[in-house]
């Protein structure tokens, strides 16, 4: 058979032993440790011997980081598809992507039966396993709308909420050793998974072209089923003793075949031999690694992705698929596949983008730049997808993801020195922070990404007193239009570090950042539910007592509309950066008089339980027609105008962000964001149908301002340009991106033309 191009996995069978439960989870932390990719798992629910597989695959999941995870292969009849789709999701979510679901239809049928479940015959066994994967693939769906509903013999789902769906596309591995199994492996699942010492007959070229020729029937090709193996009788000894018992050379002389001619790339070692585990991660490993790519780049074997002919069809014209880099392939998203409605939208904007790249390091950033810049197509960059602005999405055009690049390093814990990359969401970072009693003010939820709010500015919780998100980097990694890879600070390349601390989405693609965190354990933290009906003296009011409080006490207000003969109401959420109950309580009392009080709560908590990340799925669902600016105070005056607007019906919410204190210490002219002299932001958003109406309202409101923050507008025209970057700003910026983007590449984060180039003593435009 041939050689299906898979990247080549490593990894561990092991005991389940109840006697003694660490062993078991010490050898799946030396399989992370050494090095292999997967630890899998024996699944007998029947045996009072072994300890419960799911239990243990939850216990080693917490414990270990990058290691992948497995039942080998679990007990369909004892775990009914339902319950287990929503299960193995669940598990998947919180190992961020790291399990799979081996899978077998049954066997010792007296263990099953004597626990409750129904003995089935060896064909029964294959049709329940069919139906199960159809329920496995329908519960993870939560794209779809409605329901889950099936017919079925052995597992009908009369109606059932989908989700949720697992992090990444958890693959199905069937252990499969008949003809009829190994044509449901080939029509339906993602992998074949046999026990060397097993197989029989059909021997082992005879089932994988069993598995061929029912992948085609089904309209599937063969190479979208990764064929993995275990093997018990093993041993690394300095002679030989037999197939796979010798030295490391041997091993991989006679694995070698097997993955050029029998097409396996996953090898799995059924020994509880801790010798043996650091000899096939260490040795065995990376020597078959090197000559399987020495033997495939002298075949040209090809590597990587494999799509289906109905994948492939969805591809959008107008794109060179089939030139996007191999370092690119594997976690690349086209509209056909699987996890393309995971990532196509925004959180607020619905995006269709041809293709969705999502980089692992800043090589592969490198490559996805100098992909997108030869395909003339929109170029999004996406940290979390969660800003309402729209611009990590697109339609027709392609997406850099760096959701995969997600570390929190605190760097050194005496000077306060964290490194993040962009992809981390801020409830994670609070969280990874904590341990340490660091935090670093970054928004008001959990769920938004490092990238995008800490290069524009960063209002959040804690901005009062620490100020902005900006006003803590101290260094920072970006790739360049050219595909430079740049680390930028006050020393190198100091034009361009000072123009991503507030327009960073103009000049190229962060990779990292470096911060200084400060210290901060617990805070107070308080809600009140207040009656707005005098909505503009309630604005005033809570605008006079944020000016006057101070600084470690931060405020944010969301204004609703009536609805149904009810008022206007108002959420404000207060925020004081200590754990000094009395001082506390001394600054938040004044606001128990801005209105009439429907409910209030207030506690001392962890930072971090603030802005824990929910991990919403981005579906488009939020307001995505927005307007926002900055206030140097509510005026009676703006007051009113705001109050105007929310009792129109025509504006969905309002929301406003006390800013001042620290954020004003620092000068205009340190960053590219200038606004250094304004006490509040607000925004106000609305629905489509309703944007014309937002934008006549906006425009009564607009001579009230004096700024913008641009991660909170929709609206990018040129016009807008000076609200975000007032001169002499913005033509600094125009120098910086004639230097680093002259062709305008990074042209959605309100595109900033780059300053006319000069030749021979006149101008001449340079932007594309």
């Amino acid at each position: 058979m041939p050689d299906y191009g898979h990247d080549l996995l490593f990894g561990t069978f092991l005991t389940p032993t109840a006697h003694d439960p660490d062993r078991v989870v010490a050898l799946a932390e030396l399989t992370e440790a050494a090095g292999l990719d997967l630890a899998t798992f024996q699944d007998h629910p029947y045996n009072a011997d072994y300890l419960d597989t799911w239990t243990l695959l939850s216990w080693v999941a917490a414990r270990t980081e990058q290691l992948r995870i497995s039942g080998n292969v679990l007990s369909l009849p004892l775990r009914p598809p339902a319950v287990l789709a929503r299960a193995a999701a669940s598990l998947d979510r919180l190992s961020h992507g790291r399990f799979e679901l081996g899978l077998g239809a049954g066997a010792f049928w007296d263990g099953v039966e004597g626990m409750g479940a129904r003995r089935l015959t060896a064909g029964q066994g294959v049709e329940a396993l069919r139906e199960a994967i159809d329920v496995l693939r329908g519960v993870w769906d939560d794209g779809t709308a409605g329901p889950f509903q099936r017919e079925g013999k052995y597992y009908p789902i009369p109606g059932m909420r989908r989700g949720p769906a697992p992090e990444h596309d958890i693959n199905i591995w069937l252990g499969a050793y008949q003809p009829r199994m190994l044509a449901l492996t080939g029509q339906k699942a993602d992998g074949w998974l046999p026990t060397q010492e097993y197989l029989r007959s059909p021997d082992r070229a005879t089932a994988n072209r069993l598995i061929d020729e029912a992948a085609v029937a089904a309209g599937r090709d063969p190479r979208q089923i990764r064929r993995l193996l275990n093997v018990f009788t093993v041993d690394v000894s300095t002679r030989s003793r037999g197939f796979l018992q010798g030295p490391a050379e041997q091993w991989v002389d006679q694995l070698l075949p097997l993955v050029l001619d029998e097409g396996f790339s996953t090898f799995l070692i059924g020994r509880d031999d801790p010798r043996l585990i650091q000899a096939f991660g260490q040795e065995i490993a990376p020597a078959l690694r090197e000559a399987v790519a020495k033997e495939r780049a002298g075949n040209g074997t090809t590597t990587g992705r494999v799509r289906s002919t109905v994948a492939l069809a969805r591809r959008q014209p107008g794109v060179d698929y089939d030139a996007l880099p191999a370092s690119l392939a594997t976690g690349s998203v086209e509209p056909g596949d699987p996890e393309y409605e995971q990532v196509r939208h925004s959180h607020s904007w619905k995006g269709s983008p041809a293709l969705v790249i999502r980089p692992r390091d800043a090589a592969e950033v490198v490559d996805a730049v100098a992909y997108a810049r030869t395909q003339q197509l929109p170029l999004a960059v996406r940290s979390g997808g969660h800003g309402i602005s729209g611009r990590s999405t697109n339609d027709g055009g392609i997406v850099i993801d760096m959701s995969r690049m997600d570390k929190v390093e605190v760097l050194d814990r005496a000077t306060h020195r964290i490194r993040l990359e962009p992809g981390a969401r801020w409830g994670h970072v609070a969280q990874a922070l904590a341990p340490y009693g660091l935090a670093m003010s970054s928004g008001d939820y959990g769920d938004v990404g490092v990238g995008g709010l800490a290069t524009t500015a960063g209002v959040g919780y804690l901005v009062r007193k620490y100020g902005l998100t900006i006003d803590h980097i101290v260094a920072a990694e970006i790739v360049t239009a050219d595909g430079s890879l740049l680390r930028v600070d006050e020393h190198h390349h100091p034009d361009l570090f000072w123009a991503i601390r507030g327009a960073g989405g103009n000049f190229g693609v962060v990779t990292a950042l470096e911060l200084e965190a400060y210290e901060v354990d617990k805070v107070v933290f308080a809600r009140l539910v207040v009656d707005a009906s005098d909505t503009a003296d309630l604005l005033g009011r809570w605008g006079r007592l944020i000016e006057d409080a101070p600084r470690e006490l931060t405020s944010f207000l969301s204004l609703f509309p009536g609805r149904r003969g009810n008022p206007p109401m108002a959420q404000v959420t207060l925020v004081y950066a200590g754990d000094d109950i009395e001082a506390a309580q001394s600054a938040l009392s004044p606001f128990l008089e801005i209105g009439p009080i429907l409910d209030q709560q207030a506690q001392l908590a962890p930072y971090p339980a603030l802005v824990a990340p929910p991990g919403d799925q981005h579906r488009g669902q939020g307001l995505s027609d927005s307007h926002s600016g900055l206030l140097h105070h509510i005026t009676p005056q703006a007051a009113e105008v705001m109050a105007t607007m929310i009792g129109s019906g025509d504006v969905m919410v309002m929301q406003f962000r006390s800013v001042g204190g620290a954020v004003n210490d620092v000068t205009r002219e340190a960053t590219a964001y200038a606004h250094r002299e304004q006490n509040f932001s607000v925004l106000a958003a609305t629905v489509p149908d309703r944007r014309s109406r937002l934008d006549k309202l906006w425009a009564d409101l607009y001579e009230h301002l004096d700024g913008m923050y641009l991660s909170f507008e929709s609206d990018t025209s040129p016009e807008r340009l000076l609200d975000a970057f007032p001169e002499p700003t913005l033509s600094r910026l125009r120098d910086v991106k004639a230097t680093y983007d002259p062709d305008n590449v990074f042209n959605r984060n309100f595109p900033i033309p780059p300053a006319p180039a000069r030749q021979g003593g006149e101008e001449t435009d340079s932007a594309a």
